[in-house]
């Protein structure tokens, strides 16, 4: 499997905003930059914990919006067959839903 960086960029775009990618991307840069300024001192043990955070918080919003995209799909599919259900038995007349009379 190769690493393909835009996939990757699809990929999150698909679930997060460009807010959120930006805000990825300067706590990427930041923390790089913490790296490089305060090198590999106790002071590094706080970078990562902060971004550990920021991707943490991240990785809930891609989470959140998969499972978002999820529901909405199962919902479409429920109001179909729901609709489906509903013309058949229009078409009959003593036939209807499950608790109401025919009329």
């Amino acid at each position: 499997m190769s690493f393909v960086p835009e996939v990757v960029v699809w990929r999150l775009t698909q679930h997060l905003d460009p807010m959120s990618i930006i805000v990825l991307a300067i706590t990427l840069v930041l923390f790089v930059v913490a790296l490089f300024a305060k090198g590999f001192t106790h002071d590094l043990l706080l970078e990562a914990g902060v971004f550990l955070v920021s991707m943490k918080l991240i990785m809930m919003m891609y989470k959140s919006g998969a499972t978002a995209k999820e529901m909405k799909e199962k919902l479409r599919r429920i109001q179909a067959a729901v609709e489906q259900i509903a013309q058949q038995s229009s078409g009959r007349p003593d036939s209807g839903l499950p608790g109401q009379s025919p009329q």
